[in-house]
């Protein structure tokens, strides 16, 4: 299928949730067994926090998200939080992201976070983000459960991050 009727059809799938509905139906499920939880007991003015999207963003400096695999890309992309926001860009062909495009803190909310910080209501934003494509499918899932989403949580633990916003495409 081209980007151009991939796009038509995201934004028809937006407009008519219905439509979607059907779409998902003929989608095979995948199971995940035993889903690690961990209580968050630091005081969230204490917490440095950062964002982890997968709305396809990235640096326009950044190779964009591969948009031809129709299962997806499984890489992800650093977004370091103290990026101006004119250097951000969404490559996501499978959702409607224009409004996304107007304002990239619905997908992204970097300046929100930064707001929560001079406020005191959390501790700190974390100097670096992530941004995953969200169209991930066939042999792509286990790439992202096994390989970069393991990295990725590194990264974060390294980082020392203490909690994690975590938003859709």
């Amino acid at each position: 299928m081209s980007r151009f009727r991939i796009r038509i059809l995201a934004r028809l799938l937006t407009r008519f949730p219905g439509l979607f509905d059907k779409s998902v139906e003929k989608v095979a499920a995948f199971k995940v067994e035993g889903a690690p939880w961990t209580p968050f007991t630091k005081p969230l003015n204490k917490s440095r926090v950062a964002i982890v999207t997968t709305a396809g963003v990235h640096l326009v400096t950044q190779e964009p998200f591969k948009m031809k695999d129709p299962d997806g890309d499984p890489s992800f992309r650093e977004l370091p939080s103290a990026t101006p926001m004119k250097d951000y860009m969404i490559t996501h062909d499978y959702y409607d992201h224009s409004d996304a495009d107007r304002d990239l803190n619905i997908v992204f909310p970097i300046e929100r976070l930064r707001e929560l910080e001079e406020t005191g209501v959390i501790g700190g934003v974390a100097d670096m983000n992530y941004g995953f494509m969200g169209h991930i499918d066939g042999p792509h899932i286990e790439t992202l459960i096994k390989k970069t989403a393991p990295e990725v949580a590194g990264r974060v633990k390294r980082n020392g991050v203490d909690a994690v916003v975590l938003t859709p495409g």
